[in-house]
């Protein structure tokens, strides 16, 4: 561990000075991926800005009806919220499926946006990677690639998002609202992560110095109609192969609202726009459902060893709009 200064932030605005006044500073919440990170030695923060004192840690109601989650909302308090649970179990059904009980228990919502790819050439200061040291090669791309990209990925990396809660978010049309020393804005949580290109060591599309605020899930997203999905290696603690959340509305038997995002399959949550064209204004039917996903996914460039991938997110998003499509009555 290199030496780094703390500083301990009592306001949104002393945090973002705090960092603009120390080159290479890192923001610390709950710290279960960057304290991790630091201990690898690919994190080498000059300063650490501790924002888990800030007060972002309330779930509330807006005006027009859209639940606003603070960064600093534990994982284990989001999932477990009787308004995110009831209005959207994607969101909760996600954060469960992350982590353990324990690191949930530290994990931050900001935190969990903000965490890196778990590629082992990543975390492996000895070996190429673009992400980490940009112009060094990529060892994944012919090395061992069985959890990497089959969507959306480039010869300079890769790697894949490890957040499951990302991807709910996706699908449900959430924005993060963030704030620096140019002041608030918001992204959608779709185009919040960027995919590799010439620049993969950028993950996300957050300026610098600039901190999570919240999590804003608008109320048109509400409702029981939502799940997320994940596959993986064993039943707990392992990130997934590939995961999906779906949103989905029918009035008059026909599709009227539909996100559907995948997980695991690229250097952000893919959110499924072709499928969710083909599907709106559809009777939401199993061949309907084949169609849109078929669609979506042949786009594909497996590499050697994920093929197996592309049929997995298949079967998954098959699963979930079917379980969520009202039942054919006759």
């Amino acid at each position: 561990m290199k030496p780094f200064t703390y500083v301990r932030a009592d306001s949104v605005e002393e945090a973002t000075d705090a960092f603009a006044a120390h080159p290479g500073a890192r923001y610390l919440g709950g710290g279960t991926n960057l304290v991790d990170l630091m201990k690898l030695g690919v994190e080498v923060p000059t300063a650490l800005v501790d924002v888990h004192r800030l007060p972002l840690d309330t779930v509330e109601e807006l005006p027009d009806g859209a639940l606003r989650i603070g960064a600093m909302v534990r994982n284990s308090d989001l999932a477990a919220h009787p308004t995110v649970r009831d209005r959207y179990p994607a969101l909760s059904q996600a954060v469960l499926a992350g982590a353990s009980g324990q690191l949930r228990n530290a994990a931050t919502t900001g935190g969990n946006l903000l965490q890196r790819t778990r590629c082992p050439y990543f975390q492996d200061v000895s070996k190429p990677c673009n992400k980490r040291e940009p112009g060094t090669g990529c060892g994944a791309l012919g090395g061992v690639h069985r959890d990497h990209a089959v969507l959306g990925y480039s010869e300079q990396c890769i790697a894949t998002n490890p957040s499951d809660m990302a991807v709910a978010l996706a699908a449900l049309d959430a924005h993060v609202e963030l704030y620096g020393t140019e002041g608030a804005r918001s992204v959608a949580a779709a185009d919040f992560h960027r995919l590799p290109g010439d620049h993969p060591e950028r993950d996300t599309e957050i300026r610098p110095g600039e901190l999570i605020t919240g999590v804003v899930l608008p109320a048109g997203s509400a409702g029981p109609a939502s799940a997320y999905r994940k596959a993986r290696d064993r039943a707990s603690y392992a990130f997934a192969l590939a995961s999906v959340a779906a949103v989905l509305h029918i009035t008059d038997g026909v599709v009227d609202r539909v996100g559907l995002a995948f997980g695991a399959l690229a250097h952000r949550p893919w959110r499924a726009r072709r499928a969710e064209e083909v599907l709106l204004g559809a009777a939401p039917t199993a061949a309907a459902f084949e169609h849109a996903v078929d669609l979506e996914l042949a786009a594909a460039r497996p590499l050697r060893d994920n093929a197996y991938k592309v049929p997995l997110a298949r079967r998954l998003a098959l699963d979930v709009l079917g379980r969520l499509a009202p039942p054919v009555t006759t």
